[in-house]
């Protein structure tokens, strides 16, 4: 006799024999993708002798040290420059040179102080004034090379030897290095309240040339050629922002353990009262989300009313303001919120009124997963081991990577103040730079330290080192991934198998299942993580070039890229759907990756209604309870660092911009949550593969019993029989 929950045929794969005495998990399994097995291991391997070998190599006092003239670090303990930890140029108006950019080298002497010159002043002047005082001389000495102690050398003798710069300027550190404090009064660029000042050669200077100097070495350093000035205000608010940190992050952290706790209760109550919660979130969203369009027209009449206030200014006509609360402060702003509020408002209603009845099946599933999660609660803290793997991966590359980057030897070139030496910018020796004769065919010529490079096999492959230190990184970080996702699978799939539920659940099925993946799958998840990875280095290629192509007026080139980059987004989101759902079957079965992604992908299609709009209603009603959890401790951290709370109004601590702590809890918060829902999402989708696979082998019958849960088979009731009624 027929059943009512027949699977209709599918043209979607082969018919598959099933094993009648199947109970769950295969434990009788063998090892699967061993050559891919033994490919990782070699390249974990290979990734740890090239974190050795860049470790013997590199050097990270050269990223974090500038250099002098001489090839020593500033600010170096136990060395003469320990208390030198900033770079001063002699002559910083000969940055102004565009072959700076090129040659990455500032044709001027390079010297480490302990600090940056206060004031205007010539080595004229200082001869001049030292036979008055001779403190002028004991300041003006920091800038000279040490050891150097004859103020009454002639100017044209100390220009030659190089021994003290012809002129200082006031300056403060940036980037340990010492920059024009330039001043911007009434539209005007000033240093120390001048526009002009003497250069000490006789000649009458602007400040302007100052600033064209200091963009060429901030371009030298940084890679862009942003403006000083610029960079200078982005220090200024980095500081602040770090002062907020300094003083919030008590407050920051106590924000978070809330959020913990909030996560924690949400599940443990969605054990028992799914359906109601989940209820409670859409209206609480719809709620939340509608009391925000009120508020933000309240707002925006309020500033619309004033008569002379703030309400006809744009936020063009006042740029950009590191302040948020200037922003507050114009009706179009407000305008802006409740515009976006709105729509999202309508896209949240229009999604329930359509998906409704797909809802409840939703509810019925997170109800199902509550009680996995209930039975396993260990589950609930196996994203901390994720996230302690992610954090080696991710430390090992970033040390790898700046001890390749800092690889290679101190080379020096001949630094020549004439443009037209024929040995300027040649590799030289400062050991015999003073045997040779190129300080007879360029007087003044100098052998300066460049930078820190190499002509041996090993250097001239850094940059392939480079990509083959983020290749491992993002196969080891998508197998970490690999290897939760599969063990998460493997222990809700326990659940689910077994007949009797609690009693017939496997003792330790989360350790079981991870020792399962790690000795007879990591072959399998390797494999997996190599096609993403791949596919993840193609997109970084092709965002690189596309970075390189900005300037380009190609249109054709950029339109490729462009195509390209979607194309490669829809393909690595495709391989992230198939990967999981294949983990999931390799964590059920114990087949290789290949067999269990084409079981996974056509089980799928014989079920694609079903993942179309249970799977996807589920993961949105997950995603609108992280946004709950972290808006309502967002708003409870809104109220508190803007002194709103009145019985905890003195204990906030004075800062300069709220948002920091603000965004950080919020932001913070959000990733706590979703730690907490990954969990969720992959016992759903555990539980659905299982629950199709359920139909097809069981007819609910004493020989082929359901292995689902009663309410689970009462809403797939429901579901054929409508399906009937309606073919009738």
């Amino acid at each position: 006799m027929a059943r009512k929950t027949d699977i209709p045929p599918s043209y979607y794969g082969e018919p598959r024999k099933f094993d009648p005495g199947f109970r769950g998990p295969i434990h009788n399994r063998g090892c699967t993708d061993v050559v891919c097995c033994v490919v990782f291991v070699i390249f974990i391997l290979g990734y740890i002798a090239l974190g050795t070998v860049a470790w013997i190599h590199g050097d990270p006092r050269k990223v974090v040290y500038p250099t002098d003239s001489h090839g020593q670090f500033c600010g170096q303990q136990g060395t003469p420059n320990a208390n030198k930890a900033i770079l001063f140029y002699f002559n910083i108006l000969q940055c102004a040179n565009p072959a700076v950019l090129i040659n990455l080298q500032c044709p001027t002497t390079q010297l480490c102080v302990s600090k940056c010159p206060d004031r205007f002043a010539t080595y004229l002047d200082m001869q001049y004034n030292y036979r008055y005082n001779k403190s002028y001389w004991e300041y003006y000495r920091q800038f000279c090379k040490p050891g150097f102690d004859n103020p009454r050398k002639s100017v044209a003798q100390v220009l030659r030897d190089e021994d003290c710069p012809s002129m200082i300027v006031p300056s403060r550190p940036f980037l340990q290095r010492c920059f024009p404090d330039f001043i911007t009064r009434n539209g005007t660029l000033t240093v120390a309240n001048k526009t002009v000042f003497k250069d000490g050669l006789g000649k009458t200077r602007s400040v302007i040339d100052l600033r064209d100097a200091a963009n060429r070495v901030t371009a030298m350093q940084q890679g862009v050629e942003s403006g000083i000035t610029s960079l200078l205000d982005a220090k200024e608010v980095g500081m602040k922002i770090f002062e907020d940190y300094a003083n919030s992050w008590y407050w920051i952290l106590i924000g978070l353990v809330i959020t913990m706790v909030v996560s924690l209760a949400f599940i443990l109550l969605l054990r028992f009262t799914a359906g109601v919660l989940l209820w409670l979130i859409i209206f609480g969203v719809i709620a939340v989300v509608g009391y925000g369009i009120w508020h933000c027209y309240w707002e925006f009449s309020t500033l619309r009313g004033k008569p002379h206030g703030d309400g006809d200014v744009t936020i063009s006509d006042i740029g950009f303001q590191t302040d948020f609360r200037v922003y507050l402060q114009l009706s179009q702003t407000w305008l802006i919120f409740m515009i976006s509020l709105s729509v999202i408002e309508a896209v949240i209603i229009i999604i329930l009124i359509f998906l409704r009845r797909r809802v409840r099946i939703a509810i019925a599933l997170l109800k199902e997963g509550s009680r996995a999660i209930g039975y396993i609660m260990s589950t609930l803290f196996y994203p901390i081991i994720t996230f302690v793997l992610l954090a080696i991966c991710i430390a090992y590359w970033a040390v790898t990577a700046v001890f390749l980057a800092s690889s290679g030897d101190a080379v020096y070139k001949v630094m020549s103040t004439p443009d037209k030496c024929v040995y300027a910018n040649l590799t030289c020796d400062p050991e015999t730079f003073s045997q040779t004769n190129v300080t007879k065919v360029c007087p003044g010529s100098q052998c300066t330290f460049a930078f820190y490079g190499g002509e041996s096999l090993y250097h001239r492959y850094i940059f392939v080192l480079q990509l083959c230190n983020l290749l491992v990184f993002l196969w080891l970080v998508n197998f970490t991934i690999a290897l939760g996702q599969c063990t998460l699978a493997g222990a809700f799939a326990s659940y689910y198998w077994a007949l009797r539920k609690p009693q017939d659940i496997p003792s330790c099925p989360l350790f079981s299942s991870f020792s399962r993946a790690v000795r007879y799958h990591t072959g399998s998840l390797a494999f997996g993580s190599l096609i993403l990875a791949v596919v993840q280095m193609f997109r970084i290629v092709l965002e690189y070039l596309d970075h390189k192509l900005k300037g380009a007026h190609n249109a054709f080139a950029r339109f490729l890229i462009c195509c390209l980059k979607c194309c490669f987004w829809c393909l690595e989101h495709f391989i992230k759907f198939m990967n999981r759902n294949a983990y999931i079957m390799i964590a059920i079965y114990g087949k290789n990756f290949c067999t269990s992604a084409k079981d996974a992908f056509f089980l799928l299609m014989r079920n694609v209604v079903r993942v179309a709009v249970l799977d996807k209603v589920t993961d949105f009603l997950l995603f609108l309870g992280k946004v709950l959890i972290s808006g309502s401790v967002g708003v409870l951290a809104f109220f508190f660092f803007t002194r709103k709370i009145p019985v905890i109004q003195e204990e906030v601590p004075s800062l300069n911009y709220y948002w920091v702590p603000l965004l950080t809890v919020i932001f913070g918060s959000y990733l706590i949550a979703h730690g907490f829902f990954n969990v969720y999402a992959m016992c759903v989708d555990t539980l659905f593969l299982c629950f199709c696979e359920d139909l097809e082998r069981n007819d609910g019958s004493p020989l082929k019993p359901f292995y689902m849960s009663p309410q689970l088979h009462r809403i797939l009731r429901r579901e054929q029989g409508s399906k009937l009624y309606a073919a009738s």
